[in-house]
């Protein structure tokens, strides 16, 4: 019963920081990285869908990402929708190669930069708490309805805290990691 809820709640926390590490993909370093354009769409025969399904993303060199549309009529869209992705990038048009550097980062931007970091991670906190919450309540239904002993209970609220604690440890080491890397210049 108990080795179930922990598993359940493992679960759960691991997606929590797998939706963090998504998140700080996001957020670009200076350095250029596939990823960044990740979450782009781009208007495909009426329909919105993610550059990466219309266009191979590769890193040309540390500051250039180049993007090869699999389609020639298809250069205008993705200019047009890296343009408008709100991340700051200036695309350029080389025939059927799209080149988009990546603009060295100011020192104002790059502490912005890790506020928003650091709020994502505070994020992921809450969640893995709110997780932590559930599990406990379970567990003090589980005691109401007589299918766990007190001390069960007891013994199950340590292991998930013991969790709790190990997952914020990991949002916490993911969160030093992007500042170290959003600072290095």
């Amino acid at each position: 019963m108990i080795d179930d809820l922990q598993k359940r709640t493992a679960d759960r926390m691991a997606k929590s920081i797998e939706a963090l590490k998504l998140e700080l993909a996001k957020i670009r370093t200076g350095r250029a990285h596939p990823s960044l354009l990740d979450h782009v769409t781009v208007s495909y025969y009426g329909n919105d869908v993610p550059l990466s399904q219309t266009a191979n993303v590769t890193v040309e060199d540390a500051r250039t990402l180049a993007v090869t549309p699999w389609e020639r009529t298809m250069v205008q869209a993705i200019e047009k929708a890296i343009m408008s992705s709100g991340l700051g990038l200036n695309p350029s048009t080389a025939g059927t190669v799209i080149r988009v550097p990546m603009p060295p980062l100011t020192e104002e931007r790059r502490r912005d930069l890790i506020k928003v970091v650091r709020h994502e991670a505070e994020n992921s906190r809450v969640a893995i708490r709110n997780i932590r919450r559930d599990a406990n309540t379970d567990l003090k239904n589980l005691v109401k309805d007589k299918q766990l002993s007190e001390d069960e209970e007891r013994k199950g609220q340590e292991l998930v805290q013991k969790l709790t604690d190990q997952y914020v440890k990991e949002v916490d080491g993911l969160l030093e990691q992007k500042e170290k890397d959003l600072l290095a210049i």
